[in-house]
């Protein structure tokens, strides 16, 4: 190992090639740092900030932070995972995560990632909000209520698919995401099943129609072992188990 092209997270060495960031390079090597809006097909965004570690001493976003030779990375401190888990329980009380409820339990990454930080109770209270459930398409049905802003779909629908059918409208407390085609519904969009943007959703806010049971709860993705050994759900897509 090249002295010169490694950092270290929490003591441990850590490989990585120039042009790597800090999320990209520890993935590589193994190590787990929790996220939810970062994706290997897509450019950086860090938008979730569940990802953040401090760097040189410094608070950032491991996925958009570049790594460098001698760095010196927490991520498993106390701190930092308490900062996680108070993201975890705002986005968990701003939507309606009801997991004994939902499709995607077992096999959603911002409930694997809230067990992974030690997160069990949202501790704020929730806003229940009135959002719509989109079930216009043939292949797929869209709760907004699960969604959690990560725009996963958005730029996997744009930078992958070549469609731009999902934007985020509006700002702060008001943005929500918006489908493009004539009505606003999923169904009139160009929105395909084969879609890369149709599979990214770390949550149960873009599901399949006619499948949702298949996999028993018990033996999904999550249900079998923890996200850090893994991985996350756009990397595991169509995969039930470890």
């Amino acid at each position: 190992m090249n002295p010169f092209n490694q950092f270290r997270i929490d003591g441990q060495a850590i490989p990585f090639t120039p042009g790597q960031t800090i999320m990209d390079a520890a993935l590589a090597a193994g190590v787990y740092i929790p996220h939810l809006c970062h994706n290997p097909e897509l450019a950086p965004h860090g938008s979730c900030r569940v990802c953040v570690v401090r760097a040189g001493g410094r608070l950032v976003s491991s996925c958009t932070a570049p790594a460098a030779a001698g760095l010196e990375v927490e991520s498993a401190t106390p701190d930092i995972q308490a900062s996680r888990r108070t993201i975890l329980q705002l986005l968990f009380v701003e939507g309606n995560h009801i997991c004994p409820a939902c499709q995607k339990t077992g096999a959603c990454q911002l409930q694997a990632v809230a067990y992974y930080t030690g997160m069990l109770a949202p501790h704020f209270t929730h806003f229940f909000p009135r959002r719509d459930l989109d079930a216009s398409h043939p292949d797929f049905v869209i709760d907004f209520n699960r969604c959690i802003l990560c725009e996963l779909c958005v730029r996997a629908s744009r930078d992958l698919d070549g469609k731009d059918v999902f934007a985020i409208s509006g700002r702060g407390i008001a943005s929500k995401l918006v489908i493009e085609s004539p009505t606003g519904r999923l169904g009139d969009s160009r929105f395909s099943a084969d879609d890369r943007a149709a599979h990214v959703c770390p949550v149960g806010a873009i599901l399949p129609k006619r499948g949702g049971y298949s996999v028993p709860i018990g033996q999904r993705l999550y249900d079998r072992a923890p996200i850090s050994t893994v991985g996350d759900v756009a990397a595991n897509a169509g995969r039930t188990t470890p």
